[in-house]
């Protein structure tokens, strides 16, 4: 039986104070797609959001945000979007951006089959899949988010040579994504089943996650899709 997470405290209030830092939302982020097409269309300009014409990048799945906040630190040039559907979990790193006051990133509290309702065509220069959830019960290959149904839905979104990239713990789900890339018609550059074999490298952000693994001396396979 799974658990619920608790409702954070005073969560409405809190989520209206970081209202200007999300863009798209839906129930809870339980939207499909057809209600968002319906009822939520609303394309984001992105010169109008962040005042500038600096690229876009989006990470699908951000959780307590560690990973998008330090990237934005890092990269102060580049506009990000964090996606995470769940509320009670987007609030946390929408309060610590506030907390920070970091100018550079925006959020999304939708589904990522969702995304076509926001993100105008050809906009994103990045996508980050950092330890998506690699659903490997039978029948359930159609939710990886990267199957190429959500892959086909990336490659409107990105421009010409943009890329996704992966990082994941689970090499099953690795190899699966790895033969999706391919069949969607991405090229494959610096791939690698063991990122920290040699020491993690200066330009990687290690997410809270991916500590938890490299501790235990498990190897991150990592991955870079490049739309041709």
């Amino acid at each position: 039986m799974s658990m619920r997470m608790r409702k954070k405290r005073n969560f409405d209030a809190r989520m209206e104070a970081c209202g200007d830092l999300l863009l798209a939302k839906g129930a809870n982020g339980i939207l499909n797609m057809k209600e968002a097409a319906e009822n939520y269309r609303a394309l984001i300009d992105f010169s109008k959001e962040f005042g500038n014409d600096f690229p876009v990048a989006l990470e699908i799945g951000c959780g307590k945000g560690g990973f998008v906040i330090e990237l934005s630190k890092s990269e102060p040039n580049v506009n990000y979007l964090a996606l995470e559907k769940m509320s009670n979990v987007i609030l946390t790193p929408m309060e610590e951006v506030k907390k920070q006051g970091l100018t550079n990133i925006r959020f999304l509290n939708i589904r990522a089959e969702c995304l076509p309702c926001y993100i105008p065509e050809g906009s994103l220069d990045r996508i980050y899949l950092n330890f998506s959830t690699p659903l490997p019960k039978l029948g359930y290959a159609t939710q990886r988010l990267t199957h190429r149904n959500f892959l086909e839905v990336y490659k409107k979104l990105l421009k010409k040579g943009g890329k996704i990239l992966q990082k994941t713990d689970d090499r099953d789900f690795f190899e699966f994504s790895l033969e999706e890339y391919k069949e969607c018609g991405f090229a494959l550059e610096n791939v690698t089943y063991d990122l920290h074999k040699d020491g993690n490298p200066s330009w990687n952000i290690v997410t809270e996650y991916e500590s938890k693994w490299v501790e235990q001396g498990l190897p991150i396979h990592r991955v870079e899709a490049v739309l041709k």
